[in-house]
């Protein structure tokens, strides 16, 4: 079962997550830079804070709380002392681009969690095979957003097409790490359909999503639990295909992201 990863600082929101089976709340404290790089675009900027990771932490029975901190600089230590002291599982390291910068990270939270690297840039991507096997990962998160903007293609789901997300899925799967991308809009929304990207998720083995804003559209009272459920529907039906079915779909859905992709501009 894929885990999905909903952001919220909301505890009566989060209550309703952690009653569902293979949840992960996530609490999001990046500020830095993160105005600056997404400047004109429609993304969600956190208006998160550090009291309401223990806000949410308090009513989770079952799902682990994941908290994203801000990337390495002169505070991180104060900053994942603070997160840790209210019970963060697990911590989020944004917008890091050499090694040295996860290992410090690494360092400073000294196995009193498990650290996720979000894979977002260019720079991390090029210098993959140098990181991947640091002590101390659980799990390599892949955020297309960012790192479409750094590769400096025009639409999110190009590094898919490309093969770049399949690269880092096999680096994972090599050191035995968990391995989540992207976010997933509802089943039959979205440029590219939320089932599309669940089929692929499933076809490289990923390990977790991010739910987009579209799954907490307040269409009724329990909209969110009806779209949930039909991810998991949708998700057992694409466990079930042959691995031929899953190549065909694959290469069905790059074309299809090639074609998003040229229509803005991206055309190759």
């Amino acid at each position: 079962m894929l885990e999905l990863i909903q952001i919220t600082n909301d505890p009566a929101f989060a209550l309703r997550c952690d009653a569902l089976a293979g949840m992960r709340l996530f609490v999001d404290l990046e500020r830095l830079g993160k105005a600056e790089r997404q400047a004109g675009r429609d993304t969600f900027i956190s208006a998160h804070s550090i009291d309401d990771v223990s806000r949410v932490k308090q009513v989770l029975r079952r799902s682990q709380l994941m908290v994203r901190v801000n990337p390495l600089h002169e505070g991180t230590r104060d900053e994942v002392e603070a997160v840790l002291a209210r019970g963060a599982d697990m911590l989020m390291l944004p917008m890091f681009n050499r090694p040295g910068e996860l290992r410090e990270f690494v360092s400073i939270v000294a196995g009193r969690a498990l650290i996720v690297p979000l894979l977002e840039t260019g720079a991390a991507l090029a210098c993959l095979d140098d990181w991947i096997a640091t002590p101390g990962l659980a799990e390599v998160y892949v955020g297309l957003n960012d790192l479409h903007l750094s590769l400096g293609l025009p639409f999110m789901f190009e590094p898919l097409a490309l093969g770049l997300v399949d690269r880092v899925a096999v680096a994972a799967r090599r050191q035995g790490l968990r391995f989540g991308f992207g976010g997933i809009a509802r089943m039959d929304e979205g440029l590219l359909p939320g089932r599309d990207v669940l089929a692929e998720h499933l076809r490289l083995g990923s390990h977790s999503v991010i739910l987009s804003r579209t799954f907490h559209r307040s269409d009724h009272g329990d909209a969110f639990e009806a779209e949930v459920a039909s991810l998991r529907q949708a998700e057992q039906e694409l466990a079930a295909r042959s691995p031929a079915q899953m190549d065909t779909d694959a290469r069905r859905i790059a074309r299809t992201i090639e074609q998003i992709a040229a229509g803005m501009g991206g055309g190759r």
